[in-house]
């Protein structure tokens, strides 16, 4: 038999029938009816049923007999009409009368069914991940996910730019994760860095005047894990020279627009909206807002049912700096039972939230938590300022302002959740700009929010003085990021191109000149040559595909992902490696006592 498919399993239709065809695949599924035997066939592209009668060569029905689920067969024969369409796949109009069949590989029998729906755990999907991989379901996603590549490269070669490929062994610079290091044998004693990113040599293009830079760049970072991140991630990476953010921020719209036409067929309207990162942190208190529902947050802290209140959950936060804000929950009093409501005051102290004070409105009066402490009439100014009416629950949260947005950050989203708010298959695009340039650590330190080559916002200019941030929390950034359904997509920045300021925001951040010197000296000596106006971003290709699959976490849309202690439980990676190989390196291990 000759090995030569002609088709796709999921490519014959009715345009074929009658015509000859060959198709290989592995077997989903062998049904032997004594007289007859129905085979479905599955590749990538879907399953097509075969069949073998007695008309069929006595040698291919025996060897059908034999057939079991995942064998890998080759088949050639005539495509014919079936007499009961199959509605649930796309070749349920046609079906295969085998004329020979050959088994090119025979399967154990596998570890769980390989079917659509599948309830076994996934760490045994992981262990086994080429099994699983077979799955209708991890295939679309990967095909999507190649299409998404695919459309990226095409838009963006349009657009004037040139793909470049930077070093995966690179310095390291640690700011912000921790980097993967790896040791030299030549240079020993001393290491390379996997990239976090190509930032520092896309700037580099930038001063070397390829003034359109894109690559589909693999990154690293050594951090913890969550659904959203993996230590190994592929990153669309741009630089461009200039430039201002409403530049950028056009041509990665422009981007967004095209993947979404081409992958899923949606008309994106454009610009996007926009909110400063104060904004959004006062509104939604998230700097990642999901705004597919509505559910703002209210500031109540004037109120005289707050501000002249003697209760002392407000009482103590207003008196130190805090705020007293607040979310209404529509139409969820029926819902959200007082046993409710007090799961989700435990869930918002699981987040370091001290509780939540509530008012909730089932009969003709409100019931409030706090109403002892509320004179005449307040209830009601409570109740107008926030927008709650009979029928909705109102939840507040007072301490500092931190603390009160992250509570009602997470707690919107909790209720989206419970209350079945969120439509699906809706895409909401909102820009979060100006960001801040510092984050101030628990121990008091300032770090650069973004990265420390990001270009100051021009209002933010009188706030340095002589290479002195006098006033860090003031200082905002020319930086954004792309929130896609509560999703941060891409971050990026305006860069800056002037060495003089870049020294003064590396002292800034608390770095020497011998740290200067031996993190970025080459950097700050580059600009010393002049560099155009330019900045970019990086778009995480990984979560494009997580949000346009409707996946929960990024292993579904990779294809060999790790877990959450960075493993990957089907190679078992890390292990250990030979004292020999430690040794060419000059490594030795450090045992803990």
């Amino acid at each position: 038999m000759d090995l030569k498919r002609t088709h796709y399993c999921g490519e014959v239709g009715t345009e074929q029938i009658g015509s000859k065809v060959a198709v290989g695949g592995f077997v989903k599924r062998n049904r032997d009816k004594g007289g007859i035997i129905f085979i479905d066939l599955r590749d990538r592209t879907g399953v097509v049923q075969l069949v073998l009668d007695e008309t069929v060569p006595p040698e291919a029905f025996e060897i059908a007999k034999t057939v079991k689920s995942e064998y890998v067969l080759m088949v050639y024969g005539h495509l014919r009409r079936r007499e009961s369409i199959n509605k649930e796949i796309k070749t349920g109009s046609v079906e295969i009368l085998i004329n020979e069949l050959k088994i090119l590989s025979k399967s154990k029998t596998p570890p769980f069914e390989i079917t659509d729906e599948t309830n076994v755990s996934e760490e045994l999907r992981l262990k086994y991940r080429y099994l699983d991989l077979r799955r209708k379901e991890l295939q679309d996603n990967l095909m999507m996910r190649h299409d998404i590549a695919r459309y990226t490269r095409e838009y963006f070669y349009d657009n004037g730019f040139i793909e470049i490929e930077t070093p995966t062994f690179m310095k390291s610079t640690p700011e912000g994760a921790r980097d993967y290091l790896v040791p030299s044998r030549i240079h020993n004693g001393k290491f390379y860095a996997l990239p976090q990113s190509p930032q520092i040599y896309k700037q580099l293009l930038m001063i070397a005047g390829y003034d359109r830079y894109i690559q589909l760049a693999r990154c690293y970072r050594d951090e913890d894990l969550r659904a959203d991140r993996q230590p190994e991630f592929t990153q669309i990476d741009l630089e461009m020279s200039f430039v201002d953010v409403p530049d950028i921020l056009e041509i990665l719209e422009g981007f967004i627009a095209f993947v979404m036409k081409k992958v899923k067929g949606i008309e994106v309207s454009l610009p996007f909206p926009q909110l400063t990162y104060d904004e959004a942190m006062s509104i939604y208190g998230s700097d990642k807002p999901d705004t597919r529902f509505d559910m703002k947050i209210v500031d109540i802290s004037d109120l005289p049912a707050v501000k002249d209140s003697e209760f002392v959950v407000f009482k103590q936060p207003l008196n130190a700096g805090g705020s007293v804000r607040g979310i209404v929950a529509k139409n969820s009093a029926t819902t959200l039972t007082r046993k409710e409501i007090d799961k989700l005051i435990e869930f918002v102290k699981g987040i370091g939230a001290k509780g939540l004070a509530y008012i909730r409105w089932v009969e003709d009066e409100p019931n409030c938590s706090f109403a002892k402490f509320l004179k005449e009439g307040e209830l009601a100014q409570l109740c107008q300022k926030l927008g709650c009416e009979k029928g909705d629950v109102a939840f507040i949260s007072a301490d500092t302002d931190k603390t009160v947005f992250s509570t009602l950050g997470a707690l919107r989203n909790q209720l989206a959740e419970k209350l079945s708010l969120i439509q699906d298959n809706v895409y909401n695009y909102v820009w979060i700009t100006d960001m801040p340039f510092f984050a101030k650590e628990e121990n008091g330190e300032f770090v650069a929010m973004h990265h420390p080559f990001t270009c100051p916002t021009d209002e933010s200019m009188q706030y340095i003085d002589s290479g002195n941030v006098f006033d860090k929390e003031k200082v905002h950034a020319k930086a954004y990021d792309l929130v896609i359904n509560g999703v941060e997509l891409l971050s990026g920045s305006i860069r800056i191109n002037d060495y003089e300021l870049q020294e003064k925001m590396f002292k800034a951040l608390g770095l020497t000149e011998d740290e200067i010197e031996a993190k970025f000296g080459f950097l700050v000596e580059a600009y010393k040559y002049a560099s155009p106006p330019h900045g970019g971003a990086g778009i995480g290709l990984d979560r494009l595909a997580m949000v346009l699959c409707g996946a929960d976490s990024l292993r579904d849309v990779t294809a060999f992902p790790k877990i959450k202690d960075a493993s990957e439980l089907m190679s078992e990676c890390p292990t250990e490696v030979g004292v020999e190989q430690l040794g060419e390196l000059g490594i030795t291990i450090a045992t803990n006592k």
